[in-house]
């Protein structure tokens, strides 16, 4: 009897031991899934002129680094890509502003930014999210960019958020869904205004104006007074107005990934 009983002792701890084992390979596999998933891909412009004028542009940094504090903090790891890919030149490098020196002073990110990646080497599966970073160099090489609309539409269409502030939404205009309507059809939206672009002087300068062209492509624009603070959420796409904006563009965006993951 007590050898039966030592024998059912033994298959019992058996038993025991390879579930323990089981449910840590479990555990192991969901976080390292989790942690794989929890990266978001900003898109910065490669233009650094507007237009004519003689005067430099490209990404404003505020409109990266505002969305970068707020998701990083938060856990997301974030790659950089551009149309051209390398580095990408920055307007309005305000050290003043104490976020903005938080991501110039991490070599990590520092160093991402100046060498972006190309669109080629994106593979769209390794985001949850996408956001596009305004600055007017945006206005010259976002909208025609195909490589990057493709980027977008895949991360959207695999249950992702796309977000952009500023002038970052010129990179929504020709993002077509496989359905063939434009992903801002029948959306809410906002970008930079043809009011606010006016107050700039740019309004004769920029290959289009914003919001002229979103309306375009059928979406539903909203608009606060000029240079202040608003945007827009409607199903998984979240846009600002302009840099005013960006932090909460970055607030938006994470509370639409963690919607989405409960």
């Amino acid at each position: 009897m007590s050898n039966t009983i030592k024998i059912k002792t033994v298959i019992s701890l058996f038993i025991f031991t390879t579930l323990l084992i089981s449910c840590n390979g479990k555990t192991n596999t969901t976080k390292a899934e989790t942690k794989e998933n929890k990266k978001i891909l900003f898109v910065v412009t490669s233009h650094s002129k507007k237009g004519n004028t003689g005067e430099k542009t490209g990404y404003y940094l505020g409109e990266v680094s505002h969305p970068w504090n707020v998701l990083h903090s938060a856990g997301y790891e974030i790659d950089f890509v551009s149309p051209k890919g390398g580095k990408a030149p920055v307007d309005a490098f305000d050290m003043n502003d104490s976020i903005n020196k938080k991501f110039w002073d991490n070599d990590i990110y520092r160093n991402r930014i100046k060498n972006t990646k190309k669109p080629s080497e994106v593979n769209p599966d390794d985001y949850v999210a996408i956001h596009y970073a305004g600055g007017h160099g945006a206005m010259w090489d976002f909208a025609d960019n195909t490589e990057i609309a493709e980027i977008a539409k895949q991360i959207y269409e695999n249950n992702g958020v796309v977000s952009a502030v500023c002038h970052g939404p010129a990179g929504l205009v020709n993002i077509k869904l496989s359905n063939g309507v434009y992903l801002v059809d029948g959306k809410k939206v906002n970008a930079f205004t043809n009011e606010e672009e006016h107050k700039v002087k740019l309004e004769n300068i920029v290959p289009f104006l914003l919001e002229d062209k979103l309306k375009e492509r059928g979406a539903i624009f909203e608009k606060s007074a000029p240079f202040n603070k608003h945007v827009v959420i409607d199903q998984r796409l979240v846009t600002g107005q302009n840099p005013q904006s960006a932090e909460s563009v970055g607030k938006a965006t994470l509370r639409e990934l963690q919607r989405l993951t409960k």
